[in-house]
């Protein structure tokens, strides 16, 4: 399957750096449209926005081939190397009194969701025949926090960009569904507004769309919802480290670490700097200034790394497996959901 054509090489004589202008340019204008449609329309988030525009940028005649040609060395810079340093500073909105003020039953119930969504979703990924990283991506992004996970996982494994934006889409996609549907529910399956909250924490994928979605309950499942899945993001670091430590253990096992491929890290940095954020923000010195403005930058670098990812999704190729990647993300999302239900329902009695 191939979702993203033949990538067309550096040309000669023309510095990495100068290759990576065009598409950094083309990436900073998505942003900027991105941002521009969420103030119109504020139910939109930034980064939902930044993936779709990425999408249409790939395929409107006019702009398909300069995302195809020059653009592509920025764009694919953008998608892995912003992303990096976009969950870095992901790690200052969470602080050790968060997850200490969640209580114990609440984080054991968010471990239970996420351990049941990323093993049920892999496994019924490899069962439905998806081909490369996608079934581990995409249980990464329903289970943690959307493309962000998706994005640290692909860095650990070093995935083929086809399969992270594949996966992006899809996780995308069903997060933003979410945003209507999930309201909606919340009178029929009799939740009070921070057991709301506490769902959608639980159940949804970006931080982004988290907001969204809570904010139509009030301040009170805003809050609720925010702590559940910043939870959540905790488990980004285990998670990175065990996939990175799996591949070192992969490439021991074959004899392919000395093979000119670099040797992976038990834990990469750019997951050790997002510890060393969250380390900071506990200390509780950081104003609210200089926290305001890492969250600024923060949705800046990840909207640019989702255009860049989305500008790699190929809709034909994708057409070609929605079967399996609709059963997919429709089953992934009824088991978050279900699971993250339950938790709920239970820590209510």
């Amino acid at each position: 399957m191939a979702l993203l054509r033949e990538r067309p090489a550096t040309r000669p004589g023309v510095a990495p750096s100068a290759s990576r202008r065009h598409g950094l340019a083309l990436a900073a204008l998505g942003v900027a449209v991105a941002w521009s449609v969420h103030r119109l329309l504020p139910g939109v988030p930034m980064l939902t926005a930044a993936v779709v525009l990425g999408v249409v940028a790939a395929h409107l005649p006019r702009t398909r081939p300069v995302v195809k040609g020059v653009a592509r060395p920025g764009l694919s810079y953008a998608a892995r190397r912003l992303m990096r340093v976009g969950i870095v500073l992901l790690g200052l909105k969470l602080s050790l009194d968060d997850v200490r003020g969640l209580g114990w039953a609440t984080v054991a119930m968010v471990l239970g969701v996420v351990t049941a969504t990323l093993a049920g979703t892999w496994w019924l990924g490899r069962r439905l025949g998806l081909p490369g990283d996608q079934p581990l991506l995409i249980a990464t992004g329903y289970a943690i926090c959307g493309a962000s996970a998706i994005g640290a996982v692909g860095e650990a494994r070093d995935s083929d960009e086809r399969d992270t934006a594949l996966s992006v889409a899809l996780v995308t996609l069903c997060g933003t569904l979410a945003i209507g549907v999930l309201p909606l529910l919340q009178g029929p399956l009799g939740l009070a507004d921070a057991e709301f909250g506490r769902w959608v924490g639980a159940s949804v994928h970006d931080v982004g769309q988290v907001v969204a979605t809570a904010q139509t309950a009030g301040g009170e499942a805003l809050g609720e919802a925010v702590l559940v899945k910043l939870m959540r993001v905790a488990l980004l670091a285990p998670l990175v480290a065990a996939v990175a430590l799996s591949v070192r253990r992969r490439r021991k096992a074959t004899g392919s670490g000395g093979s000119g491929r670099a040797r992976v890290p038990l834990v990469p940095l750019f997951v050790v700097g997002f510890l060393a954020a969250v380390a900071v923000r506990s200390t509780g010195l950081l104003p609210s200034a200089v926290l305001d403005a890492a969250h600024t930058a923060q949705e800046l670098l990840l909207a640019a790394a989702l255009f860049g990812l989305g500008s790699a999704v190929h809709v034909p190729s994708l057409a070609r497996t929605g079967a399996r990647v609709a059963a997919l993300g429709l089953s992934a999302w009824l088991v978050v959901a279900g699971a993250s239900y339950a938790g709920v329902v239970l820590l209510a009695q």
